[in-house]
């Protein structure tokens, strides 16, 4: 079997969505409004400063993607010619979350409404939370409301350490997140709560329910870890994983992937504190894995930069990525195909701190079906899924249900 490598910078979109409007997002443009800021001088820190410096994901087509989507120039150095590639695609599915982007990426389309809280103080069903206190042996909760990741440790972390009460809230997406402090509360402890709300959930047709760990002492020195833990619905029907599985292929799950499909369809799982060992570990598995699909979820982009509304941030993470390209490059065979794409926007100069509703980038590089990918220009795509079909041709599977491959060797 061939090889497939799947890069999805989590929160990278590429421009708003016709339907944008709907979700509040119109003239969202995750990448374009980094490059921007930049441009201006307004996204420097200590670790950066000027223009976005990425010249491996241009080369690879992601400035020329970009650019095809919003239908507008962007302040890039496109010195060198695009030898990818590129397009961008619009997401069939219903939301702007993770399950949903991921699942499309992969042939499943979410083609109905994900359970969500509605925006308001106690947000929870009141039935919900008595369940919680009861079944998982605690006395009370904090927060009960829609709110950031950080934010939440902010207005409610010592309060949790004072009384060990765990802290619920939500987002615009299909969620219920829990955080506790990953020593006085404990880890396991955690787990198990999180275990018996996604029970309760269910009938809500919630997708996800996250452990949110987090340590130190008081607001200022708050700090997620690493020990997330996302407790997902299993898709509902068969993604490419499935597909490769049934042809005896191994699928590696690199972050976060597992845990987005329930672990069906996945060999096995390695993970990493931040998005640099995540690229560590995808190259680890690039000399372990000769066939089949390594599946990368870099999620730094998302979490600490995009939903923190942090541009330099943001734009420190893509060229951090960007350096680690030639590494990957190194190890390509004539039987890899690499695709590097995105899940839903988080646009990091958008008000609020939620996700947005944008196209994201289709790039292709390396080898497909044995010829070299030809640098072209792939359109805007009517899926997603059109990114997992053009990878199960790839891996010669039979085709997925939905999406259209893309045309790279013409």
């Amino acid at each position: 079997m061939n090889r497939a490598i799947i890069i999805i910078l989590d929160s990278l979109g590429i421009g708003a969505s016709a339907d944008a409007a709907k979700y509040g997002d119109q003239n969202s443009d995750t990448f374009g409004h980094i490059v921007e800021a930049c441009e201006a001088g307004l996204a420097n820190n200590n670790l950066r400063s000027g223009p976005l410096k990425i010249p491996n994901l241009l080369r690879f087509g992601l400035g020329a993607a970009a650019v095809g989507s919003r239908k507008q120039s962007l302040p890039l150095d496109t010195h060198e010619a695009v030898q990818g590639a590129y397009g961008h695609a619009v997401e069939l599915s219903s939301g702007k979350d993770t399950p949903s982007g991921h699942w499309e990426i992969s042939g499943l389309p979410v083609l109905f409404e994900w359970g969500t809280f509605p925006k308001q103080e106690n947000c929870f069903p009141a039935k919900l939370m008595q369940d919680l206190l009861a079944q998982g042996n605690i006395k009370g909760t904090l927060a009960n409301k829609h709110c950031s990741g950080t934010q939440v440790l902010v207005e409610y972390g010592e309060e949790h350490l004072r009384t060990g009460q765990p802290i619920c809230y939500t987002s615009d997406d299909s969620v219920f997140q829990i955080a506790a402090h990953e020593e006085t509360f404990g880890l396991e402890r955690l787990y198990a709560l999180c275990d018996i709300a996604k029970k309760l959930v269910d009938p809500l047709n919630v997708t996800r329910v996250i452990a949110r760990p987090f340590k130190g002492l008081t607001a200022a020195t708050f700090e997620r870890t690493e020990n997330r833990k996302d407790l997902t619905t299993p898709p509902m029907g068969p993604t490419l994983l499935d597909h490769i599985q049934d042809k005896n292929g191994t699928v590696v799950s690199v972050g976060k992937i597992g845990d987005i499909f329930a672990h069906k369809g996945v060999s096995y799982t390695v993970k990493a504190a931040d998005n640099m060992g995540l690229v560590d570990q995808m190259l680890d598995q690039m000399d372990k894995v000769k066939g089949g699909l390594i599946f990368v979820n870099l999620v730094d982009f998302d979490s600490k930069y995009g939903h923190r509304r942090n541009v330099a941030g943001y734009a420190h993470a893509l060229e951090e990525f960007d350096a680690r390209i030639p590494e990957l490059e190194a190890k390509l065979g004539q039987q890899d195909l690499v695709l590097l794409s995105a899940d839903h926007g988080c646009d990091p100069t958008w008000p609020g701190s939620h996700h947005t509703r944008e196209h994201v980038p289709v790039v292709f590089y390396g080898h497909y079906c044995g010829e070299a990918v030809k640098a072209c220009n792939l359109g805007e795509r009517a899926s997603f899924a059109d990114m997992g079909q053009t990878v199960a041709c790839h891996l010669n599977l039979e085709p997925l249900n939905y999406g259209t491959a893309c045309e790279l060797t013409r």
